[in-house]
């Protein structure tokens, strides 16, 4: 077995085995449906180079894992590090279609509600001792 098909298991997701992992899969869902997601990047060493996926703007980060026991994509978008809104989507071009829609600039409030299975991820103000 090789180290792609090892690392995301062929039974869930034999497509992405046989386009050599997430990133390569990723990029090419967009590229036929026409979707501007940019440059898709994977970790260059380990399981994650197969299992991870990040489309970069300059508005945040599109990271996508896989789910592990069903297949699922679990997506978050990061700004400055920090998680804004969350999701697993079922279908790759979902998450090509929150990639190309966060970076053709919607609000993450647009993108939740255009995406039911995105959540914004809520911030509570931190109590000040006093």
């Amino acid at each position: 077995m090789s180290d792609v098909s090892t690392a995301l298991g062929v039974r869930l997701y034999p497509d992405l085995v046989e386009q050599g992992g997430l990133a390569p899969a990723l990029t090419d869902a967009a590229a036929r449906h026409q979707l501007d997601v940019g440059e898709v990047t994977a970790p260059d060493h380990g399981r994650a180079r197969f299992t991870c996926a990040e489309v970069s703007s300059p508005r945040g980060v599109v990271c996508v894992g896989l789910g592990s026991q069903a297949r699922y994509f679990m997506i978050d978008l990061r700004v400055s590090g920090e998680v804004q809104a969350r999701g697993d989507a079922t279908d790759l071009l979902q998450v090509a279609q929150v990639a190309a829609a966060w970076r053709a600039g919607t609000t993450v409030a647009e993108l939740t509600a255009r995406f039911p299975f995105m959540e914004e991820m809520k911030r509570y103000p931190v109590a000040q001792a006093g």
